[in-house]
This record gives C-alpha cells, sequence and structure tokens, in this order.
C-alpha cells in the first residue's frame, strides 16, 4: 500500500494531489485582468562612440553612459531610416522611449478529483483509492467539502467503500508586467559651408604697379616695333630719291 503524507502547511487537497498523481487532476484556470497602468520613461543622449557592441552615450547631465552588449537585432529610427548598433555615429542625437505596463490579475484554479474512500480519519486526512490503483493519503483542508451521489458532505460524513468528488476553488493575485521599447534619433547637423559673394577682391597697389609697368614695356615695345617697322619705309623712301638727285645734277652739269 503506497501511502503519503500531504505537508500540514499545504492545506490544499486538490493541490496536493496534482503534485503526486497529477493523471488524476481535472484541473482549471482563468485569469481575470484589471485596469492596467502604464509608464512612460524618456531617455535621450548624444552618441559619443561605438566599440564593438557596446554603445556610449553622453546624457543631459554630461556623463558619459555606456549601453553594453547591444544586440544586432536592435535599431534605432533615425531620420527615418532604421540604423543597428554599427551604423550609428558620433553627435547622433539619440532617444529612448520605454513604455512599462503593469496589468493587476487574480487567477482562479478549479481542481477536481474522483476517487474511492479506503480510510478516513475525520477530520484530519483521508486516504484514497486513486484511479490507478493506488493509495494516497491527503490532509483535509478545513471546510473542504465531498460530493457522494450527487450529494455534497463534509469529511464526517464519507464512508469506507465511497466513490466521491472532491472539488478545490483557489485564487490568486498575480501580475503582468511588459515593456515596450523604441529607440529614435536625428542626425549631426552638417559642418557650415563658406560660399564667396561680392566682387572680387582688388590686388594690392604693389600689384598694380607691376602690372603697370608691364603695361608701359609692352606699349614701348609695341612703339618700338612700330618704329623698326616705319625706319626701313623712310630709307628706302630717301634711297628711292637718290637716282633723281643725281639725274638733275647731270643734267645741269650738261647744259652749263
Amino acid at each position: 500500500m503506497d501511502k503519503q503524507l500531504c505537508d500540514p502547511g499545504v492545506g490544499m487537497l486538490s493541490i496536493t494531489f496534482a503534485a503526486s498523481t497529477s493523471a488524476q487532476v481535472q484541473m482549471q484556470t482563468s485569469t481575470t485582468s484589471r485596469t492596467p497602468t502604464k509608464e512612460v520613461k524618456i531617455e535621450s543622449g548624444d552618441v559619443v562612440a561605438v566599440k564593438g557592441n557596446d554603445l556610449f552615450v553622453k546624457m543631459p547631465d554630461g556623463t558619459i553612459r555606456d549601453f553594453p552588449n547591444a544586440p544586432e537585432s536592435a535599431k534605432a529610427t533615425v531620420d527615418g531610416k532604421k540604423l543597428g548598433i554599427h551604423e550609428l555615429k558620433p553627435s547622433m542625437k539619440l532617444q529612448r522611449t520605454t513604455v512599462t505596463t503593469t496589468t493587476p490579475q487574480v487567477v482562479t484554479t478549479i481542481e477536481t478529483v474522483t476517487a474511492k474512500v479506503w480510510h478516513v480519519n475525520p477530520p484530519v486526512s483521508v486516504i484514497f483509492t486513486l484511479e490507478n490503483g493506488q493509495n494516497q493519503m491527503f490532509k483535509i483542508p478545513e471546510g473542504q467539502k465531498f460530493t457522494v451521489n450527487g450529494q455534497e458532505t463534509d469529511a464526517w460524513g464519507l464512508k469506507d467503500g465511497m466513490k466521491v468528488t472532491a472539488t478545490k476553488i483557489t485564487t490568486a493575485e498575480a501580475t503582468s508586467v511588459t515593456q515596450k521599447t523604441q529607440v529614435t534619433g536625428t542626425m549631426p547637423p552638417d559642418a557650415p559651408v563658406l560660399i564667396a559673394a561680392g566682387e572680387p577682391t582688388p590686388a594690392p597697389a604693389a600689384s598694380a604697379t607691376t602690372a603697370n609697368a608691364g603695361g608701359a614695356t609692352a606699349s614701348g615695345t609695341a612703339a618700338g616695333t612700330g618704329a623698326t617697322t616705319t625706319e626701313p619705309e623712310q630709307s628706302r623712301a630717301t634711297t628711292s630719291r637718290w637716282p633723281l638727285c643725281v639725274g638733275f645734277l647731270v643734267l645741269i652739269v650738261i647744259l652749263a
């Protein structure tokens, strides 16, 4: 005969039964959720560096915070683009929004077992012969009721050989906590670009003098070139008058 005494501190017939011979227990569990509460936490900072999968961010108070082991699947939406940890650059501004939702719940468990009474010691304990033929001793919780042939009774109404059904309803408070995190950011502003506007700056005076000197030289050369070109013309003109003069002299000598 296989007997097992339940822990007196348990005080729950069906739970102890389920722990040892779960195949004998029918269990139904329902959960009722109450009004949830939400907490929103916003953190912002500037990217300082990325080393491996560690992200270093400068917080608004000036401290440098390390976010180690960022997963490859983590993405930040920066200017509409989803970027991974290795695509983040220094000076990028990041903002992490974490929404924590806490939902109070009531978990109701109904456990039912059907067995034959082998021996009862009211109101302390009862030994059941289970469907698998094993005998099992259980402590009877205070106020526990049993159903015999459709009629409800307590431990004092149990008799050896009776086929009974025991039902236990328990409720427990529970809390469901979920978190949703979203990281967004913006690219760093572009560096300023210098654009020239207005008239060109005049050249220094020394450069102007040099330019004038160059112009004078060019003009002189041009004049010189013109003189050089003209002088041969004058020489040719003078040369062309010499035969005429000689001819007049010869004529005068003959007439004389």
